[in-house]
């Protein structure tokens, strides 16, 4: 059961809680191929096919494992390889990262999204958690957030225990005194039960519950979590 009075700070997951990632994901590769198909047609032609772009993910992330907690060197690295084995100009990278990364800032909130962030921020210190690479100042919704850890620069992501006091410590709280509220059973729920934080699990699809060990509450909505907080 969720302790209510034990909350001095609300840690949020980004992609999939505040808005749905793959649409946004699907819309800024396309953007990204079509930059490729007029800069640099070989590597558009590598990245047309699926099978060739996981092989030049898999080869980087095999290769430069400490990369892996950062989304956004992996994608430039695999951009960089991807221009290379095509036999054109890995400089390319950059520029070509950067129209894939405005892309992926322009997210679609979820429509309870925006009326939860005025009313968790209003009560509550709120610090986002992500172990992806959304930026809260090109979204739009820094406003809301007190601060912000990712696994991007903190070099681990969840469910790294030291993430979430990372993030226990950016609000100066301490982990039992933070709702982690996310959509990932096991990054952001069970991650932040073994830090020591209560966890809120989103549960926008109505998926099965996969662990033997509950989280605090499960919410279908941010907005029936901003109800049960009132």
């Amino acid at each position: 059961m969720l302790e209510t009075d034990r909350i001095r700070a609300i840690s949020l997951d980004l992609d999939d809680t505040l808005w749905p990632i793959w649409p946004t994901i699907e819309r800024a590769e396309k953007v990204l191929h079509e930059w490729l198909v007029a800069n640099a047609p070989m590597a558009a032609a590598l990245f047309s096919s699926p099978a060739a772009l996981r092989d030049i993910r898999e080869h980087v992330a095999t290769q430069r494992p400490e990369l892996r907690s950062d989304l956004s060197a992996i994608r430039r690295e695999s951009i960089r390889l991807a221009l290379y084995r095509a036999g054109e100009n890995p400089l390319l990278a950059e520029p070509a990262f950067e129209v894939f990364f405005a892309e992926r800032q322009r997210v679609t909130l979820f429509a309870d999204a925006l009326p939860a962030l005025e009313q968790l921020s209003g009560r509550y210190p709120l610090v986002s958690l992500s172990n992806g690479n959304a930026d809260l100042e090109r979204v739009g919704i820094a406003r809301y957030f007190r601060a912000a850890v990712s696994a991007r620069e903190f070099g681990v992501g969840k469910p790294d225990p030291r993430i979430f006091h990372a993030a226990a410590g950016a609000v100066d709280v301490t982990p039992d005194q933070v709702l982690h509220v996310g959509d990932d059973a096991t990054l952001d729920v069970l991650g932040a039960i073994n830090a020591g934080m209560q966890a809120a699990w989103v549960n926008r699809e109505d998926h099965l519950w996969p662990h033997e060990q509950q989280p605090q509450l499960a919410v279908a909505t941010l907005t029936e979590l901003c109800e049960l907080l009132a």
